[in-house]
């Protein structure tokens, strides 16, 4: 088994993929990839995963603490060299992922994905196989249908409340902050939310008493 390391030898051959290993307990747990087993399960969060390999990083990446990547632009941290690099593009307004079939650009590769799939049918629509919607990320598909089974595995620390979704736990855990990061341009006025905003800038008098002098 040694040996292989400086030959190369591969003898496990996957008969699916054709993908070679050096030792056979390797292809036993590459074959896990052609099947729809999630074997190793997050004890944080429930969350399962085809390989230890996977989980592992999911724990780094997700529950770990550490956030050794630093942004020049805006010292934000980030715990993976992946996540900077995307990050970086919200400050240099790259938008490396280009459409093939026309002139549109993405600064995600998830939005590229979409975009074939909306503009150029190319691609794969999930449908729910209970009411019958589409979506074009199976994440999407898998979160329409949890909430369909009422399954709501995110839970607020705060008050316990439990949500299907990491963005509306995110966004009630605002309500428990003290923290303002909105702020109407006319007034000074704070806020927790963009759509207190405006709201607000419908009634703001200031921006009142600028249309009756227009």
């Amino acid at each position: 088994m040694h040996s292989r390391i400086h030959s190369g030898e591969k003898p496990y051959k996957c008969q699916v993929c054709h993908k070679a290993f050096s030792q056979s307990n390797s292809l036993t747990s590459h074959m896990i990839v052609h099947t729809e087993l999630k074997p190793y399960e997050c004890l944080l969060c429930n969350k399962r995963f085809r390989s230890s390999k996977y989980l592992h990083s999911h724990k780094q990446q997700v529950h770990g603490n550490r956030r050794p990547y630093y942004c020049p632009y805006c010292g934000k941290l980030f715990k993976t060299a992946s996540y900077l690099k995307h990050h970086s593009y919200v400050h240099t307004g790259a938008k490396p992922f280009s459409c093939r079939h026309c002139s549109e650009c993405f600064r995600w590769r998830i939005q590229l994905k979409s975009h074939l799939l909306k503009s150029h049918n190319e691609g794969t629509w999930f449908t729910c196989n209970i009411c019958q919607k589409k979506f074009d990320l199976k994440g999407n598909l898998k979160s329409h249908i949890e909430r369909h089974e009422g399954v709501k595995r995110y839970v607020c620390d705060e008050c316990q409340k439990c949500f299907c979704t990491s963005y509306e736990l995110k966004l009630h855990q605002v309500m428990h902050s003290d923290v303002k990061k909105f702020c109407c341009g006319f007034c000074g006025k704070d806020f927790k939310r963009p759509r207190e905003v405006k709201q607000h800038f419908r009634r703001c008098p200031y921006v009142v008493g600028f249309d009756d002098l227009l």
